[in-house]
């Protein structure tokens, strides 16, 4: 029986394919290389290999896009027929539940899964994903802290479960085992989009924009180009950074320059650009006609099922182009989803439709309206998924949304709260001279 680098068992597997597979998973492991080319070499080479079928499939069903989920349910489908070991029936179940809907039960399968077949990388990337897109990553703390004292620093892998770790520890808040491991992954794993990324957050989340600045550039060379799949999101990092210390130039720079050409076209890339400019719309920045060429990018890309995340930035690109008809569509698409049985009616239903009913309101200037629909759902906001980084463009709607209606205790409390995590925050300060200038 042959295995992979992880010495884990592989059907159908032969010598030349298992070289492109074991390149496959490294190159999806790091978000840095044709993860995808890799596995149809391998597919191409063993066209029974279970695993080949399953870590492509994994690839399309992770990205949560519409044109992609068909795909991966069709690999999937291909496996199914194969033999299969255990550890290669666990990952068709899970794909087989993420195809239909289901993330929870997904991740339940995998979570299971781990406990017997910690060294599976695969696996462990998947659940840390699919808990980001349920708002839960601070799960992978515990997944992965279940893994890595059975890991050794010599066997393959072993940077990619410490960073996996690392962003789980960022999520949970604690930022300093969280830089310090990731630190370490980086210097393992130097071209691993996942450490990079970690040390980012920490930095955003602890009020450090220069050192955030001061991070991405020593290590530019080795988080960027055309190999990095994820490259845009660290390019939107950095503009958070520009952002913090009031640099607002250079935000929209980066906004015209990398992380434009970087952005993909797929849902999770989109979102980068949306979040920015939607940040940069609020401090009152001329945006031109930049919403107008994001807007038809967004086309296909989210269909108010798939992913509530992709639908809000979706919404927001909608919105800022003027474009009512496709809000309207994306509306009724949503409320489609919220009345079903599927797995994300609740959240929809309970979070999505209401951020995107305030985020209407705010843009029709109707601001009472808007913080009446978004500060109940505050205390829910983890379910839309995403990072705490990425979820607080909501927060800063609320901010701006209480100033401009001139709910000044409402105002003066939101202030307070960011301040308390970022003092040197420049928006933040602005939030806050604001919200103590209106009349009490």
């Amino acid at each position: 029986m042959i295995h992979d680098a992880q010495g884990q068992a592989l059907s159908g597997a032969t010598a030349a394919a298992v070289r492109a597979y074991d390149e496959a998973v490294r190159a999806y492991n790091l978000v840095c290389g044709d993860a995808v080319g890799l596995y149809d070499s391998a597919r191409q080479a063993a066209p029974e290999f279970a695993m080949a079928h399953l870590g492509k499939a994994w690839v399309f069903a992770l990205a949560n896009d519409p044109g992609l989920r068909p795909k991966a349910a069709a690999l999937a489908e291909t496996a199914r027929d194969l033999a299969l070991n255990e550890r290669e029936a666990a990952h068709l179940a899970a794909l087989t539940q993420l195809c239909r809907g289901a993330r929870a039960a997904a991740v339940a399968t995998l979570d299971r899964h781990l406990m017997s077949y910690p060294f599976d990388l695969v696996a462990h990337q998947a659940a840390a994903l699919i808990d980001g897109f349920l708002g839960r990553f601070d799960f992978l703390r515990d997944r992965a802290a279940r893994a890595v004292p059975l890991w050794s620093r010599d066997r393959l892998g072993y940077g990619t479960i410490l960073a996996l770790h690392g962003f789980g520890l960022e999520e949970a808040g604690d930022y300093a085992r969280a830089e310090d491991e990731s630190r370490q992954a980086a210097d393992l794993e130097p071209l691993s989009f996942w450490p990079h990324h970690t040390v980012s957050h920490v930095m955003e989340m602890t009020g450090r924009p220069e050192d955030g600045l001061g991070w991405m550039a020593a290590r530019e060379t080795l988080w960027s180009g055309a190999d990095h799949l994820n490259e845009v999101h660290i390019w939107w990092h950095k503009a958070l950074f520009h952002l913090e210390l009031g640099q607002y130039d250079a935000a929209l720079a980066l906004y015209d320059g990398p992380l434009t050409t970087t952005q993909r076209p797929l849902a999770l890339s989109l979102t980068n650009a949306a979040a920015l400019l939607w940040r940069l719309d609020l401090l009152g920045c001329d945006l031109g006609d930049r919403w107008q060429q994001l807007a038809p990018l967004w086309q296909g890309r989210a269909d108010g099922k798939c992913l509530a995340f992709a639908d809000i930035h979706a919404a927001m690109a909608e919105l800022r182009s003027g474009d009512e008809a496709a809000v309207d569509r994306r509306f009724g698409a949503m409320r489609e989803t919220a009345a079903g049985d599927a797995e994300a009616a609740a959240l929809y239903r309970d979070v999505a439709i209401p951020i995107v009913e305030g985020f209407r309101a705010f843009d029709r200037g109707a601001y009472g309206e808007a913080l009446d629909a978004l500060l109940p759902v505050r205390f829910d906001l983890w379910r839309i998924g995403g990072s705490h980084a990425q979820r607080d463009v909501v927060r800063w709607t609320m901010a701006e949304a209480a100033i401009r209606a001139r709910q000044r205790d409402v105002a003066v409390a939101l202030a307070n709260e960011r301040l308390a995590s970022r003092q040197r925050s420049t928006p933040n300060r602005r939030f806050l001279q604001r919200a103590e200038s209106l009349a009490a």
